[in-house]
């Protein structure tokens, strides 16, 4: 089994990955699409994907992947504890930093930090946090996890992100419908809705008249349609069971697109 993930090495991504399929050969690749993209070909048997963060919201890109891959279905699901540490050349002195290299979502979680303790420092983004350690030398910093090591690199005693109590959550995707598993707790779907007054309601009326809890809600503006919007959706349920087969089958009466995106 092959699993595909964003790299390099010592990249969340690929901590997920290891996580969800213990057993499985990992694939680093250089973006989220390349491993989508590995995913659809049959190069590999499933991608693990950063889905949500606790204090970011939405991995927008990844969001967009999935609801644009027909074929591609969430399997499985993980949160990840996320431990930011300051990664610097052995010796290097804080006022030394002139630049903090990492991921996007990584700098906006130590946003604090960054502002408070290296203020003369700039932020670069990379393309995950394990690949601004190729960054680092007398004058530049990374931000990377804590599982992370590497020869003449120095971690911070403590976790450097603003909110401590930090997760993300991970989706195990596969391609084709027969590999949702039975049995689940949760259901995601996304929905494009009439563009008129109560669609919205209507929607999430018939969730909670099937007894269904909402765990998540989250729009994207559809491209090219200014002013409309994707809801991605997800509540807990049994996809096995007769109930949860029903509320789909009557919320898909409700959109004018709908598509399962998962079930785990």
């Amino acid at each position: 089994m092959r699993t595909a993930c964003l790299g390099p090495e010592g990249s969340y991504s690929e901590l997920a990955a290891k996580k969800l399929c213990p057993d499985s050969e990992i694939v680093l690749c250089r973006t989220f699409s390349d491993a989508v993209e590995l995913l659809r070909s049959g190069a590999v048997d499933c991608a693990a994907l950063p889905i949500e963060n606790s204090i970011q919201g939405g991995v927008l890109q990844n969001l967009d992947l999935l609801q644009a891959s027909k074929d591609l279905f969430a399997v499985r699901e993980l949160v990840l504890p996320i431990d930011h540490r300051l990664a610097t050349k052995a010796g290097t002195r804080l006022s030394d930093i002139l630049t903090v290299c990492s991921h996007e979502q990584a700098i906006g979680q130590c946003s604090e930090f960054l502002r408070r303790v290296l203020p003369q420092a700039d932020c670069e983004f990379t393309k995950s946090t394990a690949e601004s350690l190729s960054r680092v030398d007398d004058h530049t910093a990374g931000i990377v996890g804590a599982h992370v090591r590497a020869e003449g690199i120095v971690l911070s005693d403590e976790n450097i992100a603003d909110e401590k109590r930090n997760f993300t959550h991970f989706l195990l995707i596969k391609k084709g419908k027969e590999n949702l598993p039975e049995h689940t707790e949760k259901i995601y779907i996304c929905a494009v809705l009439a563009h008129r007054p109560g669609t919205l309601l209507q929607l999430l009326q018939c969730i909670a008249q099937f007894g269904l809890n909402l765990t998540k809600i989250e729009s994207r503006p559809i491209k090219d349609v200014p002013g409309e919007y994707r809801f991605f959706i997800e509540f807990e349920g049994d996809y096995a069971s007769n109930v949860v087969r029903d509320a789909l089958e009557e919320i898909r009466t409700h959109c004018r697109q709908f598509r399962l995106l998962g079930a785990y």
